[in-house]
Parts: structure tokens; C-alpha cells; sequence
């Protein structure tokens, strides 16, 4: 039973920590959600923002400034709390594999490999957190700029919704906290 719970909670790990880098890079955190007939699609990223000609398929790209520029605070505080759950979550992957019944790593001892399990756990938790607290304080930020613009009745001509970078991080996020709670309340 308990290397059966480490192997689900392993590889849910695994795809969950894909999920949060695969966020972490992409550029699609904010996707344009205009109803009129747009020639044009826009996602804005954590690093760039891209646009995509809907008519022959042409993406361009531009990279924000410079990492020490100064940025809206969304972008800042998303930026870092995903990189420290991306760096969080990797750790938490290779303590977790050296911790696994099925790797002969400390084969001798298996108390210790028991602690480097709940440890890996405790780290995808705290991981966990960071991620979703980024992911979801990036939505909420876009939801309320969203509404500000709508309550005083200002069109810009083009108003952003949730992409699905936002959806894999928070899906990462919570991948994540699952495979802690198998982690440290299951074994």
C-alpha cells in the first residue's frame, strides 16, 4: 500500500511540477476576449507578450524590457512566487525520489527514507501555495482591472480574460498540494 501511495503521489507530483513550468514559461496568462471579429490574437505572458494574425498564422512576440524594469506588480509578484514554487516543487521531486521504496538509495534505511518522503511533501506544500497564491492573484488582478474598466464605462477596444497558462498554473498548484497531502497525511 505505502509504495503504491508513493508512486501516485510521485508521479502526480511529477506532472503537476510540468504543469507549474510549463506556466512559468509560457505566455499566455492574459488571452484577448473581444466578441467582435478580430483579425488578431493577443496573450500577454509573464515575460512577453505575443500577438497571432488569425488569417495567415503569423506570431510575433515582444519581451518585456528587462527583468529589472519596472513592471505592473502582478507580473512581479506572479513571476516570483512561480519561480520559487518551480524551485520548491524540483527539490521536492528529487528528495521524493530518493525517498521512494523502489530506489535502492538508503535501502538499509527505511526510517529515513519515510522522513525524505514526508519532507518532500511539507516542500510540495509550501510549493504548492506559492504557485497557486501566484496564479490566482494574477487572475483576481485581471478580473478587477477588468471591472474597473467596465464600472466607469471605459472600452479600450480589446479586454483580457484568463489564458490557459493561469489554468495550468493554478491546475500545477493544485496537482501539487495533492500529491503533499497523500505526502504527509496518507503514509
Amino acid at each position: 500500500m505505502s509504495a503504491a501511495l508513493q508512486m501516485t503521489a510521485f508521479g502526480l507530483a511529477l506532472l503537476s511540477t510540468l504543469f507549474l513550468l510549463l506556466a512559468t514559461c509560457t505566455d499566455c496568462w492574459m488571452v484577448n476576449a473581444d466578441d467582435s471579429l478580430e483579425v488578431s490574437h493577443k496573450c500577454r505572458g509573464l515575460w512577453r507578450e505575443c500577438v497571432t494574425n488569425m488569417q495567415d498564422g503569423v506570431r510575433t512576440c515582444d519581451q518585456y524590457d528587462s527583468i529589472l524594469a519596472d513592471h505592473p506588480v502582478k507580473i512581479v509578484v506572479t513571476r516570483t512566487l512561480l519561480i520559487s514554487a518551480d524551485l520548491l516543487a524540483g527539490l521536492a521531486l528529487a528528495a521524493l525520489l530518493l525517498g521512494l521504496d523502489c530506489i535502492k538509495f538508503l535501502k538499509e534505511e527505511p526510517r529515513v527514507k519515510l522522513k525524505m518522503c514526508y519532507g518532500a511533501g511539507v516542500i510540495l506544500g509550501v510549493g504548492s501555495i506559492l504557485g497557486l497564491v501566484g496564479s490566482v492573484w494574477y487572475a483576481v488582478d485581471v478580473y478587477v482591472e477588468r471591472a474597473m474598466l467596465v464600472s466607469h464605462n471605459i472600452f479600450l477596444g480589446v479586454h483580457y480574460d484568463f489564458g490557459w497558462s493561469c489554468w495550468l498554473g493554478m491546475a500545477g498548484s493544485t496537482g501539487c498540494f495533492v500529491a503533499s497531502a497523500l505526502l504527509t497525511c496518507c503514509l
